[in-house]
């Protein structure tokens, strides 16, 4: 079995077990349209780059003849990962708080994907994609998706002056 394949299979498992632990029971609902809203976002910017032919995944376990995109990273784990981003957002602090907030929870994200680009073939940079393509993407779309969530349950939330 490919490197490829061990790491996508066992984010997909890692992730679905964080969701049940972290998620609280009380925020259920929260979750699942943070989840949906997500899905929604990374979905077609996904496919958008993919089409472009901005990166690829060369090495798929779910839904390989279905679609170029990586079902497991675009509608599983970037999304889910934005659960527990959203959930445990920082709005206490100031907007510099929330703004370093945003810096790590991007960055690591990058890490980890820049390292999988690295040493495996689940996803692969063309020449129009770079590390902080990623950070940039996954920043926006974090920032869309928490501005989401708080129109959606109407929140107003003080100190929170980032998004």
């Amino acid at each position: 079995m490919k490197v490829a394949y061990v790491i996508e299979i066992s984010a997909v498992i890692i992730i679905i077990f964080l969701l049940i632990i972290f998620v609280p029971k009380n925020k259920i609902r929260e979750a699942s349209v943070i989840l949906m809203f997500k899905q929604l976002t990374t979905w077609i910017l996904g496919l958008a780059v993919v089409q472009l032919n901005w990166l690829e995944y060369p090495d798929r376990v779910f839904f390989s003849d279905a679609t170029q995109t990586s079902f497991s990273f675009e509608y599983i784990c970037y999304p889910a990962l934005c659960v527990f981003f959203i959930l445990y957002y920082p709005k206490q602090y100031g907007w510099v708080g929330q703004f370093v907030y945003y810096f790590v929870y991007c960055s690591a994200i990058t890490i980890l994907e820049v390292l999988i680009e690295h040493y495996t073939t689940a996803i692969k940079y063309n020449e129009e994609w770079h590390w902080y393509s990623t950070w940039l993407s996954l920043f926006v779309t974090f920032y869309i998706s928490r501005k989401f969530y708080l129109w959606f349950f109407k929140e107003k939330e003080k100190g929170d002056s980032y998004g």
